[in-house]
């Protein structure tokens, strides 16, 4: 059994250090928990804290932020989520999504349960996640922190999106480097694609992609988009920047060697609105920055 989903009495200890350690208004509302990463981060921002969520360690590294309270129960990985741990936590109401199908029918067993889809074949993730949000707000009592959340997104969208109308108005081609011979990108019905619509910029990968990113393809492939920006989202291989430094097909790309290549700070591929302003606050510090220096 994975040490992440073995039940022991220090994590029962933990979880009942956080239960004893919440405010009266929290231990009066409603207990929550979830095992997707996008609700997580849209509970977080309208500023409900759920009793028990997954692979927390690793959402603090990918997704960063909204921050996650030392008192929620971590359920383990999100793919084999620990039940024992769940049912621990006690919760009034699980909130899921489409990626956990097959988790559902042990989890109703444990409290109701609702979900989501956000990703999903034809789906828009911006309006979905949008949706969510709404749904989440009255589900929970706090509608208003919703439409607050929701009217914010936007505003600094726009704030971005002014910002960014200064630039030099280059497309952008958001990848993931799988080695250093290939890549995932990020299309326009992904989150970033999205995210890169609403601020003005052309995505400079027109091919189809699958709701989130397309991958492998092969390192030639960017050949095809001489004119973008090639913007890198964590992870990266250890080994890949190391290996196309020296690289002769990598540095004769015009991109690189003309400086437009950014590396962003870790973001959830698979979140909500917190994802996307995420992206869209680093994207344009980043090119805000090439710019300033004269890089591109």
């Amino acid at each position: 059994m994975s040490p992440t989903c073995l039940f022991t009495r220090r994590h029962a200890l933990a979880l009942l250090a956080g239960v004893a350690a919440a405010s009266p208004a929290q231990a009066a509302a409603l207990r929550v928990a979830t095992v997707d990463w996008a609700v997580l981060e849209t509970l977080l921002a309208l500023g409900v804290t759920p009793v028990a969520a997954t692979e927390l360690l690793q959402f603090r590294e990918v997704a960063v932020e909204p921050e996650v309270p030392a008192g929620v129960a971590d359920l383990g990985l999100r793919g084999t989520v620990n039940f024992e741990m769940l049912r621990l936590a006690r919760p009034d109401l699980i909130f899921s999504s489409s990626f956990y199908v097959s988790s559902e029918p042990r989890m109703r067993r444990i409290a109701p349960l609702e979900s989501f889809s956000i990703y999903a074949r034809g789906v828009q993730p911006f309006a979905a996640s949008e949706t969510m949000t709404r749904a989440i707000g009255e589900r929970l009592g706090v509608s208003e922190a919703a439409e607050r959340y929701l009217a914010e997104t936007h505003a600094e969208f726009a704030t971005l999106r002014a910002k960014l109308g200064r630039l030099d108005g280059r497309p952008v081609i958001p990848i993931n480097l799988g080695d250093a011979r290939h890549f995932r990108v990020f299309g326009a019905d992904s989150m970033f694609g999205e995210a890169l619509a609403r601020l003005g910029i052309a995505n400079a990968w027109t091919e189809a992609t699958s709701y989130s990113a397309m991958a492998p393809v092969g390192l030639e492939a960017l050949a095809r988009v001489p004119e973008a920006w090639i913007v890198l989202i964590p992870p990266v291989p250890p080994d890949a920047m190391r290996i196309l430094a020296g690289s002769v097909f990598w540095n004769a790309l015009p991109n690189v060697r003309q400086g437009r290549l950014l590396t962003l700070g870790s973001i959830n591929p698979y979140g909500a609105l917190p994802a996307a302003r995420r992206f869209a606050r680093l994207l344009t510090e980043a090119l805000g920055h090439a710019g300033a220096s004269g890089r591109g």
